[in-house]
């Protein structure tokens, strides 16, 4: 392990992966007995090896029982900066790849980020974005906009209108949107639908954009600034080989995987400037059209698509809204079996925690911990609690 973790030093490290690295480094004090326990026999000599071997250990093989309550989250922020050295390292290779190399990880990533369920979005808002929003359904709009609710019924929408950027936490925006339809049209018509989008095009968006909310603030007297994330979702569901889909959360890993200036989510100026801007260097983006369907399809939403480029877990993409509800409905009969067989047997401990972990969703990293779940039980624990904390500390 000692070994494992000076290891970087000899790397030929990044201004971002070394951030990672000496962030990781901090973290790693407070946890260094308990890491020094664990056996590591896989020694990767490059960094985005290093960052994958470290979070296997983070999640997976660290004995969670010697770990004291105070030290979790020192472990949780450890695992938090190996994620960001990691997509700091795809996104090195995102800088320098040619069309052929960006188009080949893409489809190396695909079944991990939801490739299909990503297009199958993508095709459905080309489908729709002949209308204005305004004469758009309540659920068409929320789709455009990525607000998923109970009316994207899986039978109708076979993928989760929240891939690239949810909106579902700006409630000022969505208030505006149901309202004031019309006046978001009016900002998107100064984008063009085709060829690349100029500083000024892009200018008199935001102009518009941000007149809504100053329009809200004077008659709601409200302190409401027009937020960043939900306008790049308009741009980027408009035009997906131009703009970049932001959340808050995804602003500073992008930042840093691009190697710019961190920005806050109100800076609609870096956003065009040094994000789009550093976009706009990269091979790839000025690749000709393609003649192959597949690499045309990617190629229309390359600038979306740079969202691949984002280290995550193995089972990332099980946690589609979509999947959970066609396997909510699937199993909405043997669920309701399952709960009254449980109402009439009492259950060992091993049963009571495999019957928990049963449940709809569980991550993968939490049924690894099974063990550990069930000596905290054994110790008088409740099962909830115990995964509920583990949830908090590695969700």
């Amino acid at each position: 392990m000692r070994k494992l973790l000076s290891s970087p030093v000899k790397m030929a490290l990044n201004d971002a992966e070394n951030f990672s690295y000496q962030t990781a480094l901090k973290h790693v004090t407070e946890i260094s007995l308990n890491l020094m326990a664990v056996k590591v026999e896989n020694r990767p000599d490059d960094y985005l090896g290093w960052c994958k071997e470290l979070i296997d250990v983070c999640r997976n093989r660290i004995n969670m029982d010697l770990l004291e309550n105070e030290q979790l989250p020192s472990l949780k922020k450890l695992e938090q900066s190996l994620v960001l050295g990691a997509s700091a390292s795809q996104f090195k290779m995102a800088r320098i790849a040619p069309w052929p190399i960006f188009t080949a990880f893409i489809e190396q990533q695909a079944n991990i980020h939801g490739l299909d369920e990503r297009l199958a979005l993508l095709d459905y808002i080309q489908l729709i974005k002949s209308k204005k929003l305004a004469d758009m359904t309540e659920v068409e709009r929320l789709a455009f906009v990525g607000k998923h609710t109970p009316h994207h019924i899986h039978t109708e929408y076979n993928f989760d209108v929240e891939w690239f950027a949810s909106t579902k936490t700006a409630k000022v925006f969505h208030t505006l949107i149901a309202e004031h339809p019309e006046k978001f049209d009016i900002a998107l018509s100064f984008i063009p639908d085709v060829g690349d989008v100029t500083p000024k095009q892009y200018q008199d968006f935001v102009n518009a954009y941000k007149k809504i909310f100053s329009d809200y603030k004077e008659n709601k007297e409200s302190g409401e600034k027009a937020p960043l994330s939900p306008a790049t979702r308009l741009l980027a569901m408009k035009r997906p080989d131009q703009f970049i889909a932001l959340t808050n959360t995804k602003i500073d890993v992008l930042c840093q995987g691009l190697s710019i200036a961190k920005f806050n989510n109100f800076d609609f100026d870096s956003y065009w400037q040094d994000m789009i801007g550093t976009l706009r260097t990269f091979a790839w983006w000025h690749q000709t059209q393609p003649e192959d369907e597949q690499e045309y399809k990617l190629w229309q939403a390359r600038a979306i698509l740079i969202d691949l480029f984002l280290f995550v877990d193995e089972d990332f993409a099980f946690n589609s809204n979509y999947l959970r509800l066609r396997d909510k409905a699937q199993n909405k009969v043997n669920t309701h079996q399952s709960t009254i067989s449980r109402s009439r047997i009492k259950l060992t401990t091993e049963e009571l925690v495999d019957q928990a972990l049963a449940e709809e969703g569980m991550p993968e990293y939490i049924l690894t911990k099974r063990d550990t779940i069930v000596n905290q039980v054994k110790k008088g624990k409740n099962t909830d609690e115990v995964i509920g904390l583990m949830r908090a500390i590695f969700g």
